[in-house]
């Protein structure tokens, strides 16, 4: 349920900034290509649930994260935005950045994409505990009533 609520919120996130990018010939990004950056940022937001989850030690860590908790989740969406963004624009050059888009200094990487792995995840995990909880439940072993059990 996480990655259906991180792939739709995205993704009009993604159709947004895609006018800050140029495919290359100069052609504008399109739509299926936001689709699937979506569906990227459904897995990166993923991989910042196991992070935290493993830095916290705690399963519901995003129901009061903390401190620490929104910690994690900006250093993991910083480390994951700019290796993603570096490799794509400046390693593998499958698009560049317009002239409107604002860049990091040092990393050189845009700003737009910065910013969505540090606010959408937040958001994400602060809107949607109800969601996490029934696919936490979903996927946690069942107990074992060992007071009926047959022998």
């Amino acid at each position: 349920m996480l990655f259906v609520v991180a792939v739709l919120v995205n993704y009009p996130w993604e159709r947004l900034q895609s006018p800050l990018y140029v495919h290359p010939g100069g052609d504008s990004i399109p739509w299926w290509l936001c689709l699937a950056a979506s569906l990227a940022d459904g897995l990166f937001v993923m991989v910042i649930f196991g992070v935290s989850w493993m830095a916290l030690g705690r399963r519901t860590w995003f129901e009061q994260p903390g401190i620490e908790g929104y910690l994690v989740m900006l250093i993991s969406g910083v480390a994951i935005s700019v290796g993603v963004e570096w490799t794509t624009v400046h390693g593998l050059r499958w698009w560049t950045y317009g002239e409107q888009m604002p860049l990091v200094p040092i990393v050189n990487i845009g700003l737009v994409p910065l910013t969505q792995m540090l606010v959408l995840p937040p958001l994400i995990f602060g809107a949607s505990p109800s969601c996490l909880d029934m696919s936490m439940a979903c996927a946690a072993p069942k107990p074992v009533d060992n007071e009926h059990r047959v022998s």
